[in-house]
C-alpha cells in the first residue's frame, strides 16, 4: 500500500480554536476527511471509503477469526481481574464505585493488545485514511458493566485532543475493536453521521487538571443541547453495533457518546487512536498544561512496525 506523506502546514497555527469565553461556534472543518486518494491497493473499498468520507465512521465486521478473537476476550478479561496491578494512573473506576471503567496504556499491559495495536487489519486502514505512517496517541481498554455501567456524553475526540494535548490538524482515527457483543440495548457506541465535517469550539475555559474529572464526567468541551438538536434532526443518531470482533473506525472529529448500559449484558471494546506522525502533538491550544502521558504519547515519535500475521 502506498501511503503518502501530505506536510503539515501551519501546524504552530490554531486553526480550530476552542473552549471560548463567550459563546461556541461552528465553523466548516478545513483538514481532508481522506488523506489518501483511493486504489485498488487501498484496504478498504471504494463504498467504503465514500461512507467513511460522508459518515466519519465505518463498521468492518469478520477482519478476525473466531479464535483471534476468543484470544482478545480472554486477554481483557486476564487485564480486568488483576486490576490491582495496574499503575494508578492507568486506571479509571465507574464514578462511585470501584469497578473498572478504563485501562489506559493498554498496550502497555498486554503483550496480545500491542500486537492487536500493529496489527494491519488496523493500522493499514488508518495509514489509508491518514495518508501517512501513524503512532498511537492513545490506547485503552473500556468495560460497561451491566446494570451499572456510565455514559459517556455527546463530545469530538479532537477538540479535546485540540484543546488538551496540543493535536494540530483533523488527522487521526479511533479503532474500536468490540470485545463483547454490542447492541442497540447495552449502551453501545452512538454517532452524528457527517458531523466530522464541521467543529464545534465550545464554551468554557479549561480548568487545571482538567481530566481527572472528565474521564469520569466530561463537562468541559462538549456541544451545548441546541446544537446537538440541531445536528440530529438534521443527519438522526447511529448506534454501531455488532458482534465481538466488529471493528469501528471513526473520524477524530465525530461526534459521538454512548449510554449507561442498565441490561445484564456488559460491554467492552479495545480502543487505538492512530495519528499521523506528521500531526504529532505540540503544546495544548487551550489548556494551561498537556494532560499526562497515559492519555497522549509525548516525546519522539516512531511509526508502528505494521504486522501482517495473524494474531498467535
Amino acid at each position: 500500500m502506498n501511503v503518502m506523506h501530505h506536510e503539515t502546514q501551519f501546524a504552530a497555527q490554531d486553526i480550530y480554536p476552542t473552549r471560548l469565553p463567550d459563546q461556541e461556534k461552528s465553523t466548516p472543518r478545513v483538514d481532508p476527511v481522506i488523506w489518501s486518494d483511493w486504489s485498488e491497493s487501498a484496504p478498504i473499498s471504494r463504498d467504503e471509503a465514500r461512507s467513511y468520507e460522508d459518515k466519519g465512521y465505518l463498521i468492518r465486521r469478520n477482519l478476525f477469526s473466531p479464535d483471534e478473537v476468543r484470544k482478545l476476550i480472554d486477554a481483557s478479561a486476564e487485564i480486568r481481574a488483576d486490576a490491582s496491578s495496574i499503575r494508578t494512573e492507568d486506571l479509571v473506576t465507574e464514578p462511585g464505585t470501584d469497578a473498572v471503567r478504563t485501562v489506559f496504556r493498554l498496550d502497555d499491559h498486554s503483550d496480545v493488545f500491542a500486537r492487536l495495536a500493529r496489527d494491519a487489519r488496523l493500522a493499514d486502514t488508518a495509514r489509508f485514511l491518514l495518508g501517512d505512517e501513524v503512532y498511537l496517541h492513545q490506547s485503552r481498554l473500556n468495560y460497561k458493566p451491566g446494570f451499572t455501567g456510565k455514559e459517556f456524553y455527546w463530545h469530538s475526540d479532537f477538540e479535546t485532543w485540540h484543546a488538551e494535548d496540543g493535536m494540530p490538524r483533523m488527522r487521526a482515527v479511533s479503532a474500536s475493536v468490540l470485545l463483547t457483543d454490542n447492541s442497540a440495548l447495552n449502551g453501545p457506541l452512538m454517532l452524528i453521521p457527517g458531523s466530522h465535517r464541521h467543529f464545534i469550539a465550545c464554551k468554557g475555559e479549561t480548568p487545571d487538571d482538567n481530566h481527572k474529572s472528565s474521564l469520569k464526567k466530561q463537562e468541559i468541551g462538549v456541544p451545548s443541547s441546541a446544537i446537538l438538536e440541531r445536528l440530529a434532526e438534521e443527519s438522526g443518531l447511529d448506534a454501531a453495533t455488532g458482534p465481538a470482533g466488529t471493528v469501528i473506525f471513526f473520524e477524530c472529529n465525530t461526534l459521538h457518546a454512548s449510554n449507561g448500559n442498565v441490561t445484564p449484558f456488559p460491554r467492552s471494546n479495545a480502543f487505538f487512536v492512530y495519528n499521523a506522525v506528521s500531526n504529532a502533538v505540540q503544546a495544548p491550544f487551550a489548556a494551561p498544561k498537556p494532560r499526562p502521558a497515559f492519555l497522549s504519547h509525548r516525546g519522539r515519535v516512531r511509526a508502528l512496525d505494521v504486522r501482517r500475521d495473524r494474531l498467535a
